[in-house]
């Protein structure tokens, strides 16, 4: 029997192969193919996790000297052995692998450096390497505590917020620092060089070695073109080590830089937590803590951040759903367990979760598989360490830094330079963050870098959420309620209703747009405003500040003796409940605050009408002569039509027709209100479209057509309509065709207004 060679992606650390092809005989027996799977997925995933394993150990503690080089290594593949063992334990149901991060093992290689072996501190100053260690393992403790509190109390979902141009400063910050870090070692350099000093410098490179490094790098990035059997990193380690041995037979051994050593080797043991007991027992570390606990949360943060991102990825990919919180308290607890025996911190790694679900692993099993291949890969691999070529390992961090330049950020420069984006200021500030985090990250520590990262986002975060929470603005001249009335309102309405200005808001009204609402409100004012409506449907958040700007604003608008109306604010709402709260409710009062702008309108119309002395008497019957659809009639034409028609009454919510009722005839009110309301696709809920007032006709559309009614119309309280059946209507046609014209005439003029006033109110809305 032949499988599918293991294909893997182009050459960088994190990199998968495709799912193998499937073996007949082992579909017959899936325990068997189960176990198969998982085991050839653990020691797929092991081989990617071992090389970079050990080059992130040795990033991580290379700033606490030359000597810690075989405990960065050590402690590079203790952690993801003790990462995964953790997870399973802790009733992890999947195939991710829990092992370290580039930019997580960046962030510890920063804080050791510039808050621990930089710090002035007379207790890190006198400490000893062993000491130091120690401090650095109880930092990655602390850090996955805190990663676990995160999880418990919930937080996982919260951790998302932290903006993406952050991550990207840490992402190329890390890029950069990982790369200059290994300068030294790739040029063969006796003594530190700074980077700007190499030009300078040139007379003291080792170019042996530096070949060995070319010679890695191109392996590892181009790898996959040679062969697609092995995973790149390991073409590109053995091809650096087969190079830098034959430049050494060929006595080139003076020009090479040096091994990384003998390795004691030693199984993983707890003995650090006792190490930390003794540190928090001696007085003179207490200084140290909050320099622990400030690196702590900055690691934790980015470290959750990461995390769940690469479990979004992963779960994209195997289809197993990622609880957040719950993978939260997985990381964190597993990076305290392997801070205690001597490891790094672990992320979720992608390129070795992608190898291990696509060669087939299934369950939690691959992860056991995965520990016990690092563990006997300790054993067996410790003395061939030794003669591991420094430089072959700083190549493979080389490529690390080239994977971790984030590609957005390059891509929107190479946009933003040949100007492809209509609006470029949006992606300028992304840009100005990551640069930001960049320079702070790069120039003075990576705490810094997080402070400034998150500080930098918010301010520019309110400047964006700072503009006009005004989404339009209108009078209602042209934009009417949906109470349709009868036409010589109607036309009062059109000159006077310009007296009712109306604001919609949207977004957040809090102290950086509560101002500028106010400032508009009262520049839009002008000499003839009646009353302001001020709609919150598309508002999601309201400060003090906002709520306290609402007040002052209808104190102001009352002494101009101008009436404030809010709209959107359902009773209980968390809005509503607020501003009653902060008093605004009692002083604008209950009775001007409307479900929606629409009926805060039609009370607006309906004060501005009395005011007027056009609002007719809420008894009157309006006779037959006065209504605008039969202007055309002449008196005898009116009698004529009126022997035709029949009175009916109906009661406060009483159905005068019901939507899909196939009745068709015509309504005319003489008294009394009725709105139609329709349906509303997958629910229970109806909304109303409009509100015939005396004087006005409906049901004119089922006349024209003979189709089913497209609404249902009830009655607001005692209505009283003329109604025209359609069987009447049809044999008025035959008795008196002319009047039937006139009436039909009368139609189309109230729908050829009803379409025209539509058109003028949606070039208002839109415009």
């Amino acid at each position: 029997m032949t499988t599918a060679p293991q294909r893997f992606g182009y050459g960088l650390p994190d990199q998968a192969p495709a799912a193998p092809a499937s073996s007949p005989a082992a579909s017959r027996h899936p325990l068997l193919q189960q176990l198969r799977g998982d085991v050839v997925g653990g020691f797929t995933a092991a081989m990617l996790t071992i090389p970079v394993s050990m080059g992130y150990g040795i990033l991580a503690l290379s700033a606490l000297g030359p000597t810690m080089l075989s405990h960065g290594i050590l402690a590079g593949l203790y952690a993801p052995a003790i990462g995964c063992i953790v997870a399973v334990l802790l009733g992890a149901n999947t195939t991710m692998i829990y092992s370290p991060r580039s930019i997580v093992t960046f962030l510890i290689g920063s804080i050791v450096l510039s808050s621990l072996v930089q710090s002035q501190l007379p207790f890190l100053r006198s400490a000893t390497p062993d000491t130091m260690l120690a401090i650095v393992f109880l930092l990655i403790l602390l850090a996955g505590l805190i990663q676990a509190l995160f999880g418990v109390l919930r937080l996982g979902t919260l951790v998302k917020y932290v903006p993406a141009p952050v991550i990207a400063g840490f992402a190329n910050a890390a890029a950069i620092l990982i790369f200059l870090s290994q300068l030294d070692s790739l040029f063969g350099f006796r003594d530190h060089v700074p980077a700007f000093l190499i030009p300078f410098n040139l007379d003291k490179v080792q170019w042996p070695n530096l070949v060995v490094g070319v010679i890695t790098c191109a392996l590892i990035l181009k790898g996959a073109r040679i062969t697609k059997a092995v995973p790149p990193t390991i073409i590109g380690m053995a091809g650096g080590v087969v190079a830098y041995y034959l430049m050494m037979l060929a006595g080139l051994r003076d020009n090479l830089g040096p091994v990384v050593g003998a390795i004691p080797f030693a199984w993983p043991s707890p003995h650090y937590f006792a190490d930390f007991v003794t540190l928090v027992a001696d007085p003179a570390f207490w200084p140290v803590v909050p320099v622990l606990l400030s690196g702590a949360v900055s690691l934790a943060l980015i470290a959750s951040l990461d995390g769940m991102l690469c479990a979004r990825l992963v779960e994209a990919d195997s289809g197993n759903r990622v609880q957040s919180n719950r993978e939260l308290v997985r990381l964190g607890v597993g990076n305290m367990m392997a801070a205690g025996f001597g490891g790094i911190a672990n992320g979720i790694n992608l390129g070795s979760s992608f190898a291990n679900h696509r060669s087939g692993a299934r369950t939690p099993t691959s992860l056991l598989v995965h520990s016990a291949v690092i563990l006997l890969g300790i054993l067996v691999l410790a003395p061939l360490i030794a003669y591991l070529p420094r430089v072959v390992m700083a190549a493979m961090l080389f490529c690390v830094a080239v994977q971790l330049v984030d590609r957005w950020t390059i891509t929107t420069c190479r946009q933003l330079l040949k100007a492809q984006f209509a609006s470029p200021q949006s992606v300028t500030l992304d840009l100005l963050v990551i640069f930001a985090v960049l320079v702070a990250a790069v120039a003075v520590n990576v705490v810094v870098a997080v402070g400034v990262g998150l500080a930098v986002t918010i301010l520019f975060f309110l400047a964006r959420m700072s503009k006009s929470v005004i989404r339009r603005s209108y009078r209602c001249d042209i934009v009417h309620s949906r109470r349709r009335r009868e036409t010589d309102q109607m036309r009062l309405l059109a000159t006077q209703g310009a007296k009712i200005l109306v604001f919609e808001l949207e977004g957040p009204l809090f102290f950086g747009t509560a101002e500028d609402l106010a400032a508009s409100v009262e520049a839009a004012l002008g000499g003839s405003t009646s009353h302001v409506v001020i709609d919150f449907k598309r508002v999601n958040e309201i400060d003090s500040t906002g709520a306290r700007v609402m007040l002052q604003l209808h104190e102001r608008l009352k002494k101009d003796k101008i009436v404030l109306l809010l709209s959107s604010l359902e009773q209980g709402s968390r809005l509503a409940v607020f501003l009653a709260d902060m008093g605004v409710t009692k002083a604008v009062t209950r009775s001007r605050m409307f479900q929606d702008p629409d009926r805060a309108i039609e009370w607006a119309e309906d004060q501005l009408l009395q005011v007027l002395d056009s609002e007719p008497a809420q008894d009157a019957q309006i006779p037959l002569d006065q209504f605008g659809v039969l202007a055309n009639l002449d008196a005898n034409e009116v009698a004529t039509l009126e022997q035709a028609l029949e009175l009916r009454t109906y009661t406060k919510g009483e159905a005068v027709f019901r939507e899909d009722d196939t009745s068709r005839d015509l309504y005319l009110i003489a008294r009394g209100s009725a709105s139609v309301h329709l349906r509303l696709p997958g629910t229970e809920r109806e909304t109303r479209l409009m509100t015939f007032s005396p004087g006005t006709v409906f049901g004119e559309l089922a006349l024209l057509d003979n189709a089913a009614r497209s609404a249902t119309v009830e009655a607001d309280g005692d209505l009283v309509c003329y109604v025209l059946p359609h069987s009447v209507f049809e044999a008025l046609a035959q008795s008196d065709p002319t009047v039937a014209m006139k009436v039909l005439a009368g139609i189309g003029r109230e729908l050829a207004y009803r379409l025209r006033y539509a058109s003028r109110t949606i070039y208002q809305l839109a415009s």
